[in-house]
């Protein structure tokens, strides 16, 4: 029997990778004048503030619960703010394509560290599996070609942000347990995460404000951050955070695609065959599994009972 969880999870967490492969050719069209900092907080600042409307419209007392989770929202909003500042920075220097693929190349292994120091949690043979394809497929990306600049210091950007982005994983994925209002935590982690980056998002109002600076601002803010987290943390309260980094691979994969029909870069062998790997690891991850064992809230038993006493993921 399928588990509709595991499926819907597997379904969400992709889709807000989705969204957030449109950041950075997003960024690159744009073409502010406002800097990489300063657009990196205006877009968390934005969606978390869309995000804390809607919170407070659907149920006005869902950021009390926040009170007692305070050290994983503080986790995250650190992790939130320290990669938009890296990030950002990461495409302005090395371009989309480069910086996407490293910081998500990466980002499965920062996510499978974190939940097991944070959870205990083992991650199974079809995460290692299918993780090894996915990165695989994003070195390949990452390949440079005759018109890919590589800057070190644009890659190192990247690692952080790699990195980051596991932290917030894992914070987010407590949250989940907690039963807090996730639309009001991932709202509070955004604009705490932003005003750390307000000084840069004040001093590029003027650039921001022009048509090309808020028409980015207005995509990032929505989509790309208020639609694109709420999706993210619904789908991580049905899969393990170790999966939700591997899942968020699509990201890459959507930033290539965009920057060869959109921006009009050339898309190389090595391009062509890490497309091929990342799709089989997203694959091998996200195509749900059969539960051989049952869980009905009291009794567990088979590979359910395997994953409540051991913490290891099937």
């Amino acid at each position: 029997m399928y588990r509709w969880n595991d499926m819907s999870g597997t379904l969400l967490v992709p889709a807000a990778g989705v969204l957030w492969g449109t950041v950075g050719p997003a960024q690159v069209m744009a073409a502010t004048h406002a800097s990489p900092v300063a657009v990196g907080g205006a877009r968390i600042l934005s969606g978390g503030a869309i995000l804390a409307v809607a919170a407070l419209a659907l149920d006005r007392g869902s950021f009390r619960g926040l009170r007692d989770a305070w050290r994983p929202v503080l986790a995250a909003a650190a992790a939130t703010g320290t990669f938009q500042a890296a990030f950002f920075s990461a495409v302005d220097r090395t371009g989309a394509a480069v910086a996407t693929a490293v910081v998500f190349g990466l980002v499965p292994v920062s996510t499978g560290v974190c939940e097991r120091v944070v959870f205990g949690a083992r991650p199974g043979p079809r995460w290692w599996a299918g993780t090894a394809c996915a990165v695989g497929g994003v070195a390949l990306l990452a390949v440079p070609g005759g018109e890919v600049h590589v800057d070190p210091v644009g890659v190192a950007l990247s690692l952080v942000a790699g990195c980051c982005f596991g932290v917030y994983t894992v914070a987010a994925k407590q949250l989940t347990g907690r039963g807090v209002g996730m639309a009001a935590a991932v709202s509070v982690t955004l604009v705490a995460g932003g005003a750390v980056l307000l000084p840069w998002t004040v001093a590029a109002l003027p650039a921001l404000a022009e048509p090309r600076g808020a028409a980015l601002v207005g995509w990032l803010g929505v989509a790309a951050t208020a639609v694109a987290y709420m999706c993210f943390v619904a789908g991580l309260g049905r899969v393990s955070a170790a999966t939700a980094g591997t899942l968020s691979l699509v990201e890459p994969l959507v930033a290539v695609v965009l920057a060869v029909l959109v921006l009009g870069e050339p898309m190389p062998v090595p391009v062509v065959a890490g497309t091929a790997l990342l799709l089989g690891g997203l694959a091998v991850v996200s195509v749900p599994r059969r539960r051989a064992g049952r869980y009905d809230g009291v009794h567990a038993t088979g590979a359910v009972k395997v994953e409540q006493t051991t913490g290891e993921r099937l």
